[in-house]
């Protein structure tokens, strides 16, 4: 499986959050927390809605932290061990910052994926410039995984290029950013991150079959 569902457009309704993962937990990697979810309720009761009826698929937990080391590390003291990865963004650094944090995360056997660009047109005009240096930030870092927009396959390869197999690629950008499954993979990434074409469609098992045989013709090319 190469999809993780984006669980923004659910807001915090538990109800709505479990109901979709109970349906589709068969057919995904895993699900993605985003702010969205977060606001008026607790994390260890929104992580509970998804990790109770699917304990086994990955959750990844998008907070794209941008902090002080002591900042980010209070955020997270509020969520579960429970969760499998977190989101950060690369640009605030290594010193005082990811460097603590990595370490942090290893600890309580956390996956730390770093933002390198975004799928907005505005991540071309700081984010994708500063892409040298995020990607030394990188290799130094060493994260699980980063985060390249199938919205700009270019910077997918790119990626893949310069930090080989062992870090994993994690795409958003399909569907309603424009797009189309498989995009992503096909430039090298390993998952393809979406939300709006999923959770708002009346048959989201439907929708992901389709998604599941695009993702298995692409494959199968290479």
């Amino acid at each position: 499986m190469r999809t993780i569902i984006a669980l923004d457009s659910l807001k915090s309704n538990k109800d709505k959050i479990t109901s979709l993962v109970e349906r589709t937990c068969g057919l995904v990697a895993g699900y993605k927390l985003g702010w969205p979810n977060l606001i008026g309720t607790s994390p260890p009761k929104i992580v509970e809605a998804i990790k109770r009826p699917c304990p086994e698929k990955l959750l990844v937990v998008d907070l794209k932290l941008a902090d002080i080391y002591y900042t980010m590390k209070t955020i997270l003291d509020e969520f579960p061990d429970s969760i499998d990865a977190v989101i950060a963004h690369a640009f605030v650094g290594r010193r005082n910052a990811l460097e603590e944090l990595k370490h942090y995360l290893d600890m309580r056997d956390i996956r730390l994926v770093l933002v390198a660009s975004m799928s907005h047109p505005g991540s071309k005009d700081v984010i994708d410039p500063c892409k040298d240096k995020i990607l030394g930030t990188t290799r130094q870092i060493k994260p699980w995984g980063v985060v390249a927009p199938a919205t700009r396959p270019e910077n997918i390869r790119i990626m893949r290029r310069e930090l080989g197999p062992g870090i994993k690629i994690l795409s958003p950008g399909i569907g309603a950013q424009g797009a189309e499954p498989g995009d992503a993979l096909r430039a090298g990434a390993d998952y393809e991150i979406i939300g709006r074409m999923i959770t708002t469609s009346p048959d989201p098992v439907q929708v992901l079959n389709k998604i599941i045989a695009r993702h298995k013709s692409i494959l199968n090319e290479y």
